[in-house]
C-alpha cells in the first residue's frame, strides 16, 4: 500500500486530497472521501460564516476522521470564513486564489494544519516562511482557477525549491497520473474533476452526464482578460465568455456582469445556456460514476501495480 508522510501528517489512510470545488464540495462529498481513507474538503467558496459553519457542522455528523475546508481568499465573505474555521476547530485547511499570508498566524496559532495551493515557486517559497504545513502545486490542466504552469513542470521545481511536503495537483485521474505525481516527488495528490461523479457527489445530473461524456479537446480556459484564468467544459456559456473577452467594446465590468452566478447554474441548476461547468483537462477519462471509496481504491490499486513493475522498463 502507498503511504508518504503526508498520511501521517494529516492523519489519512491515503495521501489524496479532494478538491475544494466551489458548489460542489459539500458535506456530502467530503465525509465520503474522508470516510474512504483520504482528505475531504469543504468549499467555503460561497458560504458565509454560518452557512459554512452548518456544512462543518453536517460533515462531523457524518465522519469521524479528518477533513478539511478550503478557503477562497477572494470571497466577500473571507474574513467571516477565516474566523468561522478557526471556532470550529478545522483540522486542515486548502487556500486559493489569493494569498494566505494575512491569515496564516491565526490559523497556525489556532492548531490548523495550513495548505495553500500554489502556481509558483515563488508563492511556495513564501507560505513556506510564513509555516505552510504543505503546498499543493496545481498545474492549468485543472478545472477551475488556473495559473500558467503545467503539472509535469510545475511539480519537481516546487519539489525542488521547499522542505515542506508537496502536493501534485491538476490532471490527474487515474492511477497512472498518480504513479507519475509520486515520481516527480509529490508526497501525495489533489483530484477533483474525477470526484465529480462520485454518487455522493450532490451536484445536477446534467453535470455529472457532461462530464461523463466529455472528450479530450471538450474544455477552455477564459478569464484571462481579468486575470483570473478559469478552466471549464465547453458550453454556450464559456464561448460567449470567450468571444466578449477578445472584443475590446465590451467593458471588463460586462464581461464580470455576465458571468455572475455560471458555477452556481452549472452545479445546482445544470444550466447547461448559462452555468460555467467547471473541469479538468482530464475530463474525458472519467468514464463512469462511482462511490468516493470506488474512486480512491481503485486509483491506489493502479498506482501500485504500475510503481511495482517500473523496474521492467530501466534497462
Amino acid at each position: 500500500m502507498i503511504k508518504t508522510p503526508i498520511c501521517d501528517l494529516l492523519e489519512i489512510e491515503y495521501p489524496i486530497l479532494q478538491g475544494g470545488m466551489a458548489w460542489v464540495a459539500d458535506a456530502s462529498l467530503a465525509s465520503a472521501v474522508s470516510n474512504a481513507g483520504g482528505l475531504g474538503i469543504i468549499a467555503g467558496m460561497n458560504s458565509n460564516g454560518e452557512q459554512l459553519r452548518a456544512e462543518i457542522r453536517k460533515c462531523k455528523e457524518l465522519t469521524g476522521k479528518p477533513f478539511g475546508v478550503n478557503v477562497m481568499l477572494m470571497s466577500p465573505f473571507v474574513e467571516e470564513v477565516a474566523r468561522v474555521v478557526v471556532e470550529e476547530k478545522v483540522p486542515v485547511l486548502t487556500t486559493g486564489a489569493g494569498n494566505p499570508g494575512k491569515y496564516m498566524a491565526a490559523w497556525i496559532e489556532a492548531g490548523i494544519k495550513v495548505i495553500p495551493v500554489v502556481p509558483s515557486t515563488g508563492i511556495a517559497k513564501l507560505v513556506e516562511k510564513r509555516g505552510a504545513t504543505a503546498v499543493i502545486a496545481e498545474g492549468g490542466e485543472s478545472g477551475g482557477h488556473i495559473g500558467e504552469l503545467t503539472t509535469m513542470a510545475l511539480v519537481p521545481q516546487v519539489c525542488d525549491a521547499v522542505k515542506i511536503p508537496v502536493i501534485a495537483a491538476g490532471g490527474i485521474a487515474d492511477g497512472r497520473q498518480l504513479a507519475a505525481a509520486f515520481m516527480l516527488g509529490a508526497q501525495g495528490v489533489q483530484i477533483g474533476t474525477r470526484f465529480l461523479v462520485a454518487k455522493e457527489c450532490t451536484i445536477s445530473p446534467v453535470y455529472k452526464e457532461k462530464i461523463l461524456k466529455a472528450k479530450d479537446i471538450d474544455t477552455i480556459s477564459t478569464g484571462r482578460r481579468l486575470g483570473h484564468p478559469v478552466r471549464a467544459l465547453k458550453t454556450p456559456f464559456t464561448r460567449e465568455f470567450a468571444r466578449m473577452e477578445y472584443d475590446s467594446s465590451i467593458s471588463n465590468e460586462e464581461i464580470e456582469q455576465f458571468g455572475a452566478g455560471a458555477l452556481r447554474k452549472a452545479a445546482r441548476d445544470g444550466d447547461v445556456q448559462g452555468g460555467s461547468f467547471l473541469a479538468g483537462q482530464v475530463a474525458a477519462m472519467v468514464t463512469k460514476e462511482q462511490t468516493a471509496e470506488e474512486i480512491v481504491t481503485e486509483l491506489f490499486a493502479q498506482a501500485e501495480e504500475i510503481l511495482g513493475g517500473a523496474a521492467k522498463w530501466v534497462k
